[in-house]
């Protein structure tokens, strides 16, 4: 098959079934995806035969447990990284803010991290606030007409005393996909470590994060088509050197060490849910090989399906001069998800979108830092239409029809 079968994608999501949603499209997956039949049928299945305390002797405690390490197991194999290397926490902000505890305890007064003023909230605040502990803390600008994070910025920046550069896969406003290969090896032939927020790329298809080398890779299940929790990645190399942040005598395990709050026995079982439906759609298109080489073959398919549907859209919007439309103009340079300046309130348009069953956003998405270094009025916010992969054709023909009357 050489596309993906889009057909065979949407019987994978109950919503798409569910009467109380017809006539709905969905274009607020950037604030949280539907969820697959999979994950459902775990999550279901583990509060019904398996809600005890996990890892004991008897079956229901040991088949708990089991789907548990298995959840962590196979995701971890589907990004190319050991298993030990994933973890699971309640939130990617949660994950983000023990992680600035831990380097806050790593680094020594002078030292410096690097931010950037186009993440969402989550991977800049809990770092930017170690500059009360006496670490220097620099900002790697967007660029204010295009909202680019320019690499030759960054290589100006990097000297002895970066230890950490944080930097989003992509903007969950600009939408921009960043060079992930190439940053992460400038920052490392400078002596930095790198951490990268992928919770606006993930569901666009995981990433390979061996293969691209950063230290910290985190995204959120609850937008890649899985349940509530945060997903952590942390390279062994890293997590031996950083202070353990969990229970003392956790400190040997390197998926605990940065889980102060313990698991949710339930949701990370569920989280297998993710695994089984990426294998779903590569059996179904015949994508073989080892776990991340069918993974990415996954993300290729969704990828394509995803920016044939979002040319069209970006050159409708290209050709309005009554909004900005923030990030490239090129569906190969950007994930689907958009964001408009409208220069008026957008929420009274996502009000009249909804009543045409249009399902979009209105707000600063808390990226208030990247829309005001973009000259947008944060307070009045922006305009935002984002889809995946199980978004079809007729519902971007909708989307710029009931746009084409209420702009």
């Amino acid at each position: 098959m050489t596309g993906l079968d889009i057909s065979f994608v949407r019987a994978q999501f109950p919503a798409f079934s569910e009467p109380s949603l017809n006539g709905q499209a969905f274009f607020e997956n950037a604030g949280g995806s539907y969820t697959c039949t999979q994950v459902i049928d775990r999550l279901t299945r583990f509060y019904r035969e398996r809600k005890v305390q996990p890892f004991g002797p008897f079956e229901a405690s040991r088949l708990g447990g089991e789907e548990m390490d298995e959840a962590r197991a196979r995701l971890a194999a589907l990004m190319g990284i050991e298993t030990e290397e994933l973890s699971f926490g309640p939130s990617t902000t949660a994950n983000t803010y023990v992680l600035a505890q831990a380097f806050q305890r790593y680094m020594k007064p002078g030292e410096a991290i690097i931010v950037t003023n186009q993440d969402h909230e989550a991977n800049t605040g809990p770092w930017r606030r170690l500059a009360d502990a006496g670490i220097e803390v620099r900002e790697w600008k967007i660029d204010p007409t295009t909202g680019r994070l320019e690499p030759e910025d960054l290589e100006a920046m990097l000297d002895e005393n970066v230890r950490l550069v944080c930097f989003p896969h992509c903007s969950n406003v600009v939408g921009e996909i960043n060079p992930v290969v190439e940053i992460t090896a400038l920052a490392h032939a400078a002596g930095a470590f790198v951490c990268v927020d992928g919770v606006s790329y993930a569901p666009h298809g995981l990433p390979d994060v061996g293969l691209m080398g950063p230290d910290i890779y985190l995204f959120s299940a609850y937008k890649t088509y899985g349940p509530h929790q945060g997903i952590m990645v942390i390279r062994r190399a890293l997590g031996a050197l950083l202070p353990n942040q969990g229970h003392y005598f956790n400190a040997g395990s390197l998926y605990k060490r940065f889980t102060p709050a313990g698991p949710d026995h339930a949701q990370v079982a569920a989280c297998a849910g993710m695994a089984d439906y990426f294998d779903s759609l590569a059996n179904h298109h015949s994508i073989q090989g080892l776990p991340s080489a069918r993974m990415a073959g996954v993300h290729d398919l969704m990828r394509a399906h995803e920016t044939t549907l979002l040319q069209p859209l970006l050159d409708f919007l290209s050709a309005r001069n009554d909004l900005r439309l923030l990030g490239p103009r090129n569906a190969e340079n950007r994930a689907p998800t958009v964001a408009l300046d409208l220069g008026r309130d957008p929420a009274p348009i996502a009000q009249a979108l909804a009543a045409k069953g249009i399902n979009a956003g209105a707000g600063d998405f808390y990226a208030v830092r990247a829309l005001e270094g973009q000259g947008v009025n944060s307070k009045r916010g922006v305009l935002r239409l984002s889809f995946v992969h199980y978004t079809s054709v007729d519902e971007i023909d909708a989307l710029i029809a009931a746009l084409d009357s209420v702009l």
